[in-house]
């Protein structure tokens, strides 16, 4: 199912994140694919159409690179906002694409890093509420558990998509591939 092979660089993707249950969380509309490595793949995104799963919709408002991983349990997603950088990093299982749409699970656990190289881990009550609902089972609760803490220790250590300049290059290749295609 996972057809990394059939997209292309310039593809647009949507995004489709998923709850443990099955359940639809959240849709963005679209994602253009920057860059295809081994482990992920990179795309981005401008001011794309977000729906919920109680069918309200909203817009982003700033531009963002995304890295989805095809063996990490997270995702990133590198916000270039007017006062600086801004990352919000999902806990989520590794990516898969089927039919034009990058689909994942999101498992509540959320690190959101600042451009003052501060940073907060979200949403705890939020993992704990849905892990006694969906019925996480030992194994979920370890892999987040430790893949929030690989998470950070990449950020601390400036690596991966954190890597400085990194999403400001993608930004580059996605305006234009965005002038190219007007």
């Amino acid at each position: 199912m996972n057809n990394v092979d059939n997209i292309k660089i310039g593809d647009k993707l949507e995004i489709h994140s998923y709850k443990h249950n099955g359940k639809i969380h959240r849709t963005w509309d679209e994602a253009v694919v920057l860059d295809i490595k081994d482990d992920y793949i990179v795309c981005g995104n401008n001011k794309t159409l977000v729906t919920e799963a109680d069918g309200r919709n909203w817009r982003t408002k700033e531009p963002a690179i995304l890295y989805f991983y095809k063996n990490e349990w997270y995702n990133v997603i590198c916000q270039l906002k007017d006062k600086g950088v801004y990352y919000y990093c999902n806990i989520a299982s590794p990516f898969i694409i089927d039919e034009k749409c990058i689909k994942y699970i999101d498992y509540d656990l959320d690190l959101r890093v600042y451009p003052d190289s501060s940073f907060k881990v979200l949403d705890k009550d939020e993992y704990k509420y849905h892990k006694k609902l969906m019925h996480y089972n030992s194994d979920i609760d370890k892999i987040t558990s430790s893949e929030l803490s690989n998470l950070i220790k990449l950020y601390k250590k400036h690596n991966g998509p954190f890597r400085k300049g990194l999403g400001k290059y993608y930004y580059s290749v996605y305006e234009e591939y965005c002038n190219k295609n007007k």
